[in-house]
């Protein structure tokens, strides 16, 4: 262990006290020995970290009654019972009532050991849940577009500098990472957050259809129009109209679009009025339209008219250590649409979130969740070891000295000085291997000084 974990021993025989101490001590643990149990419950509150080991047979309180007093305070703080023969039946209640464990008097010492550092560990686990889920709702209070990275911290400063300001932005990033939540964050954060939020998937419509949903049109217009139709631009007036995929848009779509934007005004099909409007537009595109490669038969003029401002979403791969906050909140949130407990976060699981590319994003890791609150993991970790049989063992290695990297970066919150000590390598060697597996250093870090 890297600090000593914390036990609460309670016996109120003062020479077991002292050899049982003396035993966890030496097993590395630091303990608070106790032989009055109301002095032991004192110490006990509902954020330690450790775990209370308590003798059954006490006066005035037993550990019987030491236990519910501290599994009504936390029901999750790890409680083990130290029992004579006469008292096994009464462990065995305590157990299923929820106590962790009950060892037997008299018992080996690294039966105790072992008992205390599962019991260590659980606990371990369960504060580190904690932890990320007050994280998640301190950064969902403020803004919810949840991370710590200084990526993300730098866009949601933008975001609050820009929401009010009525500019039209280009939101960029790949597939499930997030740009809707992007616009709709700048339609909350700005005066027409009163008005609609109204979006639009330009890739999942055909284009006889995408006129009129945009543009609206009268009674008559084409065949099948019984009746007018007010178009997602005109409804978003005084709002925001959010344009996702705006590189799927066909060509004589974007010729119109792009007098929109220029005189924030719309002709509805089969009339020929003008109607002004007051909205704002948020485009959003999974591929860089300013590359002239990748834009294709995009507009060139609609994409300058639409590039005043320009947000980037960095995908999940690039921001890591944001990966174990974000999937805490999803996995409230999935607790909660599900109606059952939130899971704590097993081995396995965390080494899966920091192993994964997570190609899908944001919404590949709260789908991943949702399995997760279903117990449905394990299927995602025979997957994980399925993708590294893939590799080659030098291609392993490189792997794990990369995810290595990565988390002593994080832990240390990206100072160089802590890493290379932690990783006890010449700092040539350390900045060597962040360039050959791509890693960046300032993703890390807790602030945006290098």
């Amino acid at each position: 262990m890297n600090t000593p974990a914390s036990v609460i021993l309670i016996d109120n025989d003062q020479d077991l006290l002292r050899a049982t101490r003396q035993t966890l001590e030496l097993a590395g643990f630091d303990v608070a020995a106790f032989l009055s149990p109301v002095e032991a419950l004192r110490a006990v509150t509902s954020d330690f970290g450790g775990v209370v080991v308590s003798d059954i047979r006490m006066p005035d309180i037993d550990g019987l009654e030491v236990f519910r007093r501290v599994n009504a305070m936390d029901a999750d703080l790890p409680v083990i019972l130290v029992t004579g023969h006469g008292d096994i039946a009464m462990a065995v209640a305590a157990i299923k009532d929820g106590a962790y464990d009950f060892i037997t008097k008299p018992f080996a010492t690294d039966r105790l050991s072992q008992s205390v550092h599962r019991a260590v560990e659980k606990r371990r686990l369960v504060m580190e849940n904690r932890k990320l889920r007050l994280a998640a709702d301190d950064a969902q209070a403020g803004l919810p577009l949840i991370g710590q990275t200084p990526a993300i911290e730098r866009l949601r400063r933008t975001l609050r500098q820009i929401a009010d300001t009525d500019v039209d932005v280009l939101v960029t990033g790949e597939t499930g990472s997030g740009k809707e939540v992007v616009a709709s964050l700048l339609h909350t954060l700005s005066r027409r957050a009163k008005g609609n939020f109204v979006a639009l998937n330009c890739g999942t419509l055909p284009e006889s259809v995408i006129e009129s949903e945009l543009f609206g049109h009268e009674s008559g217009a084409f065949t099948g129009a019984q009746k007018k139709r007010v178009g997602r631009i005109e409804h978003s007036s005084g709002g925001t109209l959010f344009l996702d995929e705006i590189e799927s848009m066909p060509a004589s779509t974007q010729v119109r679009m792009l007098r929109v934007l220029e005189m924030r005004e719309v002709t509805p099909l089969g009339t020929n009025e003008v109607r002004p409007v007051d909205l704002r537009v948020v485009a959003a595109s999974k591929i860089n339209l300013g590359d002239p490669a990748q834009r294709g038969e995009f507009r060139e003029d609609l994409f300058y008219r639409l590039n005043v401002v320009t947000l980037t979403i960095p995908p999940l791969r690039e921001r890591r250590a944001d990966v174990p906050l974000l999937f805490a909140h999803f996995v409230e949130r999935a607790a909660t649409k599900f109606h059952i407990e939130p899971r704590v976060m097993t081995p396995d699981v965390v080494r899966y979130l920091q192993q994964h590319d997570w190609p899908g994003n944001v919404r590949e890791l709260a789908h991943f969740a949702e399995r997760f609150v279903l117990g449905l993991e394990e299927l995602e970790d025979a997957k994980s070891e399925a993708e590294q049989s893939a590799f080659s063992l030098p291609e392993r290695l490189e792997r794990l000295e990369a995810d290595i990297i990565r988390d002593t970066l994080s832990r240390f919150d990206g100072d160089v000085r802590q890493t290379i000590e932690a990783l006890k390598i010449p700092r040539k060697t350390f900045y060597d291997k962040l360039q050959r597996h791509g890693i960046v250093r300032k993703d890390f870090a807790a602030s945006d000084e290098a």
